[in-house]
Parts: structure tokens; C-alpha cells; sequence
């Protein structure tokens, strides 16, 4: 009896044991599937991706929107009359220097026989109206004497030039086909479209006809220097030489923008016009020819978080007012010299780029409201835009020089001395008002704002300076901290300076 129980609790005793091992090994398989830090080491800071496979990503087919759009793009083929001797001194570039041996090989190739050759170009297109309109680049069809179009059916057509746009590098051509049943494309909107959105480009790279390729929209808004007006959309669709003038398209089959531009040192890297600026200038390409833009009379420039310290913005937006042309819109609204062009028809501007191509979109004679800043409020004026009859002024030039000896130097780091005759002839300054930057401390306040030897100082915080008195007794309010705005003139040219107090 007493055997009985000592076996019943060893039987008991062992199964508890066996219970154990087996939650032990149990716990050591599930703890085998977490992931956990090991001892002493710190738990990642960064957040870890899921381990689970991600759904496989199936890119829909393309086929059916090429065959939808492909008809309507168009092969540009263009010629143009030259000559041999224009040639050889475009070869030699503005100017024909040639060196020491100029004069030699002008007589030389006076005497030469002077041969006319037909200069051929390729280039791209697309249908937007069923009788024939076809737009492209203006780069495209430039100094053309012939201009031939084929369709993708191979069909040929001559062409004739209806409207162009040097400034926007946009052209609108026709052809006259027989029957007025052409393939189209449809014109979408360029605003909807975002950076990640598939686009694909038709086009005639290397004379390869109907060539297309697929990418994405990389970036809006580029500025790449072509022009006042740059705006591009950035693809890394393949855009090559031959592409120039053709779609850019969305999935829904819409144009949304017109290959133009590469990077000719990268790869993957294109730009396209945006479908509404075409669409903004298409009825005066087509009712005139060209393109009649607002002008309103100023010389501006980017505000920095300097300048805008200085005036007291917020932030650093809008475009400073160097100059105020007389009798153009703006000095007639009451724009003065120092605004701060904040708002145009209530769009806010963000910079001088904006400006110039929001006033560019107006049309001659239109009303627009401006909002400026000016004493550290906002002022609402009224102008009304004439016709633009010359580009913006070129850029201002480089640093001038100057022997004098410095006399002053304060806390800004920089040494002025009054303007005499004898520095106002050698500068051949027409004003004797200011004073001269005659040294920027390299290590002073000054040294990187931009200011120049040679820069004439005019004002400083809107205050006229007539010499070195006037000039010391303003910059002498400023505290540590404080930015000063300077106004100066550099080769005849305005330009505000906003430097900090240190």
C-alpha cells in the first residue's frame, strides 16, 4: 500500500517535470521567431521595414494608349538656305577672331568662292486640330526656308509657319490635308499633373520616326535658364536630339507638356514646356503671329532672408523694386523704389522669376492689382500693363576696379570715402552722390553679401547718403543684430544689399 503511493507521487513528480521541459522548449521555438536585441545592445532608433513580402506591383501595358496617340505625332524635317563664308565666320564665332593670323585667312577666304548649301534639321510635332495645326518648338522650325512633315501613315506635307514665341520656344505650324479627318491629340492640364505621375514621350530622336519611351514626372517648376519665362516640367522619360517639339503625355492619353530640352552631360534627365503655357499663347499664335506681353516697368530682384529682416517680413518672399522706369504702369500705380512686390492679383509671388512670368502671361492693357510692402505694411495699388517692347536688362557686370587709398572702415568691414571729381571721372559717374566702396573686409559682416569694390553706395535704410557723413551717422544706428539695407548702383545698374550687424 504505502509502495503504491510513493509510485503514484513519483509518476506525479516526473510528469511535472516532462510538463516543464516541454513549455521550456515550447517558449525557445516561439522566442526563436522575434527578432529581439541581444544583451547590451540598444534597440534600433530607426524604424525597421515590415518584414511580410510587399504585393507584387504590376505597371500597366502602354500599348493601347500609343496606338490611341501615335497617329497624331508628326516627324518636322527642315531646311534652310546657307553660305560658306557665313559659315566659316560662325565657326570662328561673334567677332571672327582668329588670332594673329586674322587678316590672312580673311583675304583668303574673301577670294574664295562663295558656295550656297542647304542646312537640314530634324525635329517633332503633334496634330491638335483636324485641318491641319500642329504644335512644336520654335528652336524646331527657326530660320527655316522649307519645312516637311510626315505622318505616321508616311504621308508628306509642306508646311507653313502660322505663329512663334522665341521667348517660350514655341511654335504653331499647318499643313493642308486633303481631308480634314486628321488624328489629334487632346490638351490636357499641366497644373493637375505631380511629381511621381507615368508620362510617356513620341518622337523623332536620331530620325528613329515614332519613337516612344516611358518614365515618370521628376520635378515641376525647373528653372534651367532658357529663358524669363522657364517653368519646365523635369521627365526621365528618353528625350534625345530629334525629340524636340514632341508630347509629352499622360496615362489618360492627354498632353501635358512639349519636350524640349536635355542635359547633355546626364542621362535620364529632360525637360518639357508645360501644356498651359502653350495653350495661353495658342490664339495669338494663331490670330497674329506672336505674342503681345504685359510689361509693367520695373527692375527687381529675389528678396533674401537679409533683405527681408531688413524691411521686416516675415519671410523671405516676393521681389524688391530697384527701380521704377518713369511714365511706365508701375510709376504711374505709385510703385516706389524699395517696394516689396508681394501679391499680383492675389497670387502670391515667391520670387523675381514669378513676377516676371506672372506679368508676362497678362496681356497689354490689362488691370492688375498689386500688393506691396512698403514700411512695414502692405499697400494695395492698381496698374495697368502696356505692351512689353524689350527684354529685361542684362545682367549687371562684373567687379570694377580702383588705386584709391582707404580713409574709413566701419562696422560693417567695408572702407568708403566720398565721391571727388577726379573719382567720379575716373568711374565716369554722372552723380557725385554717395560714397565709393573702396575695401570689403574679408573677414567683416560685409564680405558675404555681395557688396563690391567699386559699388556706389545711395541710400542706406531708404535714407539718401550725399557722402561720408551721412553714410557714417546711419550705419552708426545700427545694433548688433540689426540688418542694413543698402542701395547701390554697380555699372549703372540698382541692386539693394542687406547686411547684418555683427
Amino acid at each position: 500500500m504505502k509502495e503504491s503511493k510513493g509510485s503514484s507521487s513519483k509518476l506525479y513528480l516526473g510528469g511535472i517535470v516532462v510538463l516543464a521541459a516541454c513549455c521550456v522548449m515550447a517558449g525557445m521555438i516561439i522566442s526563436s521567431s522575434f527578432r529581439l536585441p541581444e544583451i547590451g545592445q540598444a534597440a534600433p532608433f530607426w524604424e525597421e521595414g515590415n518584414k511580410e513580402a510587399s504585393p507584387v506591383v504590376v505597371l500597366p501595358s502602354l500599348r493601347v494608349l500609343v496606338k490611341k496617340t501615335k497617329p497624331a505625332v508628326v516627324n518636322i524635317s527642315t531646311s534652310k538656305t546657307v553660305h560658306s563664308k557665313d559659315m566659316f565666320k560662325k565657326f570662328y564665332g561673334p567677332g571672327g577672331d582668329m588670332g594673329p593670323f586674322g587678316d590672312f585667312f580673311n583675304k583668303f577666304f574673301e577670294n574664295f568662292p562663295d558656295r550656297v548649301m542647304k542646312q537640314r534639321s530634324l525635329g517633332s510635332g503633334f496634330i491638335i486640330s483636324k485641318d491641319g495645326y500642329i504644335l512644336t518648338n520654335y528652336h524646331v522650325i527657326k530660320d527655316a526656308d522649307e519645312i516637311s512633315v510626315s505622318l505616321v501613315n508616311k504621308e508628306k506635307f509642306d508646311a507653313k509657319v502660322i505663329g512663334k514665341d522665341k521667348t517660350t520656344d514655341i511654335a504653331l505650324i499647318k499643313i493642308n490635308p486633303k481631308k480634314k479627318d486628321l488624328p489629334v491629340l487632346v490638351l490636357g492640364d499641366s497644373d493637375k499633373i505631380d511629381v511621381g505621375d507615368w508620362v510617356i514621350a513620341i518622337g523623332n530622336p536620331f530620325g528613329l520616326g515614332h519613337t516612344v519611351t516611358q518614365g515618370i514626372v521628376s520635378a515641376k517648376e525647373r528653372i534651367i535658364g532658357a529663358g524669363p519665362y522657364d517653368n519646365f516640367i523635369q521627365t526621365d522619360a528618353a528625350i534625345n536630339p530629334g525629340n524636340s517639339g514632341g508630347p509629352l503625355i499622360n496615362l489618360k492619353g492627354e498632353v501635358v507638356g512639349i519636350n524640349t530640352a536635355i542635359v547633355a552631360t546626364g542621362q535620364g534627365i529632360g525637360f518639357a514646356i508645360p501644356i498651359n503655357m502653350a495653350k495661353s499663347i495658342l490664339p495669338d499664335l494663331r490670330q497674329k503671329g506672336s505674342v503681345a506681353r504685359g510689361w509693367l516697368g520695373v527692375a527687381i530682384q529675389d528678396v533674401t532672408p537679409e533683405i527681408a529682416k531688413a524691411v521686416g517680413l516675415a519671410k523671405a518672399h516676393g521681389a524688391i523694386v530697384s527701380k521704377v522706369y518713369p511714365g511706365d504702369p508701375a510709376d504711374k500705380a505709385g510703385i516706389k523704389k524699395g517696394d516689396v512686390i508681394i501679391k499680383v492679383n492675389g497670387h502670391e509671388i515667391k520670387d523675381t522669376h514669378d513676377l516676371t512670368r506672372l506679368i508676362g502671361s497678362l496681356k497689354p492693357g490689362s488691370k492688375v492689382r498689386i500688393v506691396v510692402w512698403r514700411g512695414k505694411k502692405e499697400i494695395s495699388l492698381m496698374a495697368r500693363l502696356k505692351q512689353r517692347t524689350e527684354e529685361h536688362i542684362a545682367g549687371l557686370q562684373g567687379e570694377q576696379g580702383g588705386h584709391e587709398k582707404v580713409v574709413k572702415k566701419d562696422k560693417l568691414g567695408i572702407s568708403v570715402r566720398g565721391i571727388t571729381p577726379e573719382i567720379a571721372r575716373q568711374y565716369n559717374l554722372e552723380s557725385k552722390e554717395g560714397v565709393i566702396v573702396m575695401g570689403v573686409d574679408p573677414k567683416g559682416p560685409a564680405s558675404s553679401s555681395g557688396l563690391r569694390r567699386g559699388d556706389i553706395i545711395e541710400e542706406v535704410n531708404g535714407h539718401p547718403i550725399h557722402g561720408v557723413k551721412d553714410y557714417l551717422e546711419q550705419v552708426n544706428k545700427a545694433k548688433k543684430g540689426d540688418s542694413i539695407l543698402l542701395l547701390v548702383m554697380r555699372a549703372g545698374n540698382p541692386l539693394y544689399i542687406a547686411i547684418e550687424v555683427k
